[in-house]
């Protein structure tokens, strides 16, 4: 997908994304969060607990598992650091990386923890 349908699919991709973890219990603090770094798809908070959500869509899991590449969990660290510094406990704040990976039916699969520093 490029273009215009990509951009749809990809922010109805988030949109699901997003109301899966709010349905689990979690507020989403920011969507698209963007710095100087990169962006961060969705950023949730649950018991002062930060989760950085990296959100992929594509046919199946497996191809969309694959669209995350090493530069890109660069940026996402950096991006992540950055929003760690407006937390009141800073870069001491609990926090983890998810992949949210989205399927041309819609299906989700949340890998928790996907990937660390």
């Amino acid at each position: 997908m490029t273009g215009s349908t990509g951009y749809h699919a990809g922010q109805s991709a988030e949109l699901s994304v997003a109301k899966s973890y709010m349905a689990r219990g979690f507020q989403i603090t920011a969507q698209r969060f963007k710095t100087k770094s990169g962006e961060i798809d969705l950023v949730a908070e649950k018991n002062g607990d930060i989760v950085f959500i990296e959100v992929k869509k594509s046919s199946s899991h497996r191809c969309a598992a694959e669209r995350l590449l090493p530069r890109q969990m660069k940026r996402i660290y950096a991006t992540a650091s950055e929003y760690l510094a407006t937390c009141p406990n800073g870069q001491d704040t609990n926090a983890r990386f998810d992949v949210a990976l989205v399927d041309g039916a819609g299906q989700i699969e949340i890998l928790e923890n996907a990937f660390t520093a």
